[in-house]
């Protein structure tokens, strides 16, 4: 195997940061710790830095807390004092501050109706405004999270019931909010109008409910009748059920993420009613229906863009093949603390396939390029072990703005594409060619009539964002 050589790019900086993962289980008489656990354990691509669990004794909430990957973080029998009739998960990569305990999910309080706790995956873009006017009235906050803000927002809200005090506050939040709050007797899950983020529900065969943000999770614990829950939507999950409560009207045009297709979800999974894998393989397909070029083989760049590198394979008749290998025990937070660490996690985490890529034309396919780092140590790499000639792919568009929405992309200076026309970014990847899906191709391939968020691809924003891009407010979810 050839080792990508050491230098000062890091492909580790060089895709969007996932976001964040929920999980809930209301299941009485089960070890509903373990389950969710379990479940979060299928969310790890969505969050690595921290994780944490409540449960519902019916009396009080406790919880367990550490940063970290999952495995770690409830490694020696920690959730073993965690028992009750719900609990609430959440894996969290924060977009921006620290890792500290303080800042990770679910924000549990005591409040004059009960305990309450969140888990919250998004962005609230006017949290600046809320915060101020919490501490206008004498609230105390611990951060600057707009996680926190919500919650207390809840804590004091009017009404005699939390799926009340829920509904009466959504109206003021705007942005991307997909929320799992836990009280003593129940779980409530809640989805912005736009539905920017994703989240699902499902049943256990014998009594029980679940919540998460996709539905890998719930398969993995056996759910059935899964659906996604509404753009607007509050489920409430308890003793009587699952019933939906009054929330808000949907936004007339949604606002679906396409990234979740492109890149966050897991393949297993469904968003929009629509398997991922096969959304990507699409792309893929029509990737190569837009850029055909002459080659030998074509190979992905593990693991998000392979149904994509074999949709593109399959429409150009070109044989599939593996070229890269990727080491996915390597954690982000692993190579963070000193540019030596860094530099080693490069070699950690790609090897290339010399025998299969000497002497050929290889089609390199990926889903994206933020910085461009990661192509420009691959495409040399690939190189470096033979490769005649190397052309680059990419089944989601040019990324020429940042999300607002929750998703970390780096700022406008720091994407690529802001910054350099396609040919230019080529010439800096090092590629023979390179070209992109277009907007009208993805969504071709992801057929729906659901309308999505493609701002990062166009500089339209489905809210305003203006005061929320300068905003000193810093989301931890």
């Amino acid at each position: 195997m050839t080792t990508l050589p050491l230098g000062e790019t890091t492909p580790f900086s060089d895709s969007p940061k996932e976001e964040c993962g929920l999980m809930g289980v209301y299941a009485p008489g089960k070890d509903v710790a373990q389950m969710c656990l379990f479940g979060l354990l299928s969310l790890q691509h969505r969050g690595q830095e921290a994780a944490g669990i409540s449960v519902s004794t019916g009396k009080q909430i406790d919880y367990e807390k550490g940063t970290g990957m999952i495995s770690n973080v409830f490694a020696n029998e920690r959730l073993s004092n965690l028992k009750g009739i719900n609990a609430l998960g959440h894996t969290r990569y924060s977009t921006t501050g620290g890792t500290s305990t303080r800042n990770i999910q679910p924000y549990v309080i005591e409040t004059a109706h009960g305990p309450l706790a969140l888990a919250h995956n998004g962005n609230i873009t006017n949290a600046d405004k809320l915060r101020d006017e919490l501490l206008a009235k004498g609230v105390g906050l611990t951060s600057f999270s707009d996680s926190e803000v919500l919650l207390m927002m809840i804590a004091g809200a009017k009404g005699n019931t939390w799926a009340e005090r829920i509904k009466n506050t959504m109206p003021k939040w705007e942005g991307a909010f997909s929320l799992v709050f836990q009280s003593r007797t129940g779980l409530y899950a809640v989805r912005d109008p736009w539905g920017f983020r994703p989240l699902s529900i499902g049943y256990f065969p014998d009594w029980g409910y679940a919540v998460a943000s996709e539905t890998c999770a719930l398969n993995t614990l056996g759910c059935i009748k899964i659906r996604e829950v509404l753009p607007g939507e509050i489920v409430v999950m308890n003793y009587e059920g699952v019933n939906k409560a009054p929330g808000m009207k949907a936004k007339k045009k949604t606002a679906f993420c396409t990234f979740e297709h492109v890149y966050f979800s897991r393949a297993d999974s469904e968003w929009d009613g629509q398997s991922i894998n096969s959304v990507r393989e699409r792309m893929g397909a029509e990737l190569a229906r837009e850029a055909p070029v002459e080659a030998d083989l074509v190979i992905a760049v593990p693991s998000s863009a392979i149904p994509a590198a074999i949709g593109y394979a399959k429409e150009s008749r070109i044989v599939y093949s593996s070229g890269l290998t990727k080491n996915n025990y390597v954690g982000r937070t692993f190579i963070q603390p000193t540019d030596e660490l860094r530099q080693l996690g490069i070699r950690l985490k790609f090897n290339a396939l010399p025998y299969n890529l000497e002497g050929e034309r290889v089609i390199l396919v990926d889903d994206s390029i933020v910085r461009g780092n990661t192509s420009k140590a691959l495409v040399k790499l690939i190189r470096d072990s033979g490769a005649k000639e190397v052309h680059v792919r990419v089944s989601s568009p040019p990324i020429i703005s940042p999300c607002f929405m929750g998703v970390d992309m780096g700022t406008y200076d720091e994407l690529i594409a802001h910054r350099l026309e396609v040919d230019e970014i080529r010439q800096y990847i090092g590629a023979d060619s390179l070209h992109y899906i277009t907007l009208d191709g993805m969504m071709k391939a992801i057929n729906s009539k659901t309308t999505y968020c493609n701002a990062c691809f166009t500089r339209d924003y489905p809210i305003d964002v203006q005061a929320f891009s300068s905003s000193k407010f810093k989301s931890q979810s």
